[in-house]
């Protein structure tokens, strides 16, 4: 989350008076996150967040993510409802991007996640699967191994700047994962960035799940790679064994892993550790120097490839007891 596009007051009370949520009482914008402008808006009914969405978001792309949230709060998966107006439409402009008001969410996200909050990660991730099974539309995801190659290919004359020999080092990976990328797993909706700051807690309690904006179809385990990724690992980029093996066995628990699924798990958080390696590598050479946001460093990623790049079988994460299962 974060505020690119200012709104006056005037325009919060006149697209608010678009909705019944009563009058507008405070409006104030959220910092944190880096796609699209969010502000939490407090009316007479109560706190919203009124999201614009910026350019990173293609307009076509909106209905899917507004139509799968509505379609999983209806299935029980707790996430913000997108709110219609008296219209009955939920998408809408303000100040000249595409917005829409969706229900605020209590809780908090965990700063230092601990294996009690990897487990509920790992159940609600499986019910979001399961909830998703039967959503109608289809958005591709771009940012899958089709895509790795032109976002290394537009970064790669300038990656010796972030690390020495790192455009070799990725070129080398990216042939080894275009080669062994799996065909044949199941598929679904999937969440593809379900970082600690998209998840909330009440204590140990998951309270919801946020920002689904990068949601499209994909293998399922692919998900739980994402989550692998960027929950398991410590600050000092240690991976946590006892994190994987709850959030893992917190997901099968709900959803039963083939056993394809779980022996491909390894290859599938390597390939997820170099998209947000890339995504993030392009971002720290692209992103101008005043910009609003500061882009994340890609070394992270490159230290989290490079661990699975040398793990030896899911006995390295933890996994090896839900394999003999």
């Amino acid at each position: 989350m974060a505020v690119y596009t200012e709104i006056t007051d005037e325009e919060v009370q006149g697209f608010a008076r678009e909705y019944d949520i009563g009058r507008v009482i405070a409006c104030k914008g959220i910092a944190e996150g880096i796609e699209n402008s969010n502000y939490l808006l407090v009316t007479e009914q109560g706190p919203f967040i009124l999201t614009l969405y910026e350019r990173r978001v293609r307009r076509d792309d909106l209905p899917f993510f507004i139509g799968l949230m509505e379609h999983l709060a209806q299935r029980g998966i707790p996430c913000p409802v997108p709110v219609r107006g008296r219209d009955g439409e939920s998408l809408r402009h303000l100040a000249g991007r595409c917005a829409a008001i969706v229900t605020f969410l209590r809780g908090m996200w965990p700063k230092r996640p601990q294996p009690a909050h990897c487990q509920a990660l790992g159940e609600a991730l499986a019910r979001l699967h399961l909830g998703g099974a039967d959503f109608p539309m289809q958005r591709r995801n771009d940012l899958s191994v089709g895509g790795w190659r032109p976002l290394y290919e537009a970064s790669a004359p300038h990656a010796g700047a972030v690390a020495p020999d790192l455009a070799a080092e990725l070129t080398s990976e990216l042939t080894i994962l275009e080669r062994r990328w799996p065909q044949h797993l199941p598929q679904g909706v999937i969440h593809a960035d379900l970082f600690p700051d998209n998840v909330f807690f009440e204590g140990t309690q998951l309270s919801g799940l946020i920002d689904f904006y990068f949601a499209c179809n994909d293998f399922l385990a692919y998900d739980i790679a994402v989550c692998v990724n960027a929950w398991c690992f410590e600050n000092d980029g240690s991976f946590n064994i006892t994190k994987a093996r709850r959030l893992v066995s917190g997901y099968s628990a709900v959803r039963p892993l083939s056993p394809e699924e779980l022996r491909l798990l390894p290859l599938l958080a390597r390939g997820a550790a170099m998209r947000f390696l890339l995504t993030r590598l392009y971002d720290w050479l692209n992103t101008p120097k005043n910009a609003l946001v500061t882009p994340k460093n890609p070394m992270e990623y490159l230290q989290k490839l490079r661990f699975h790049r040398g793990a030896r079988g899911l006995g390295a994460y933890g996994l090896d007891a839900l394999d003999a299962a």
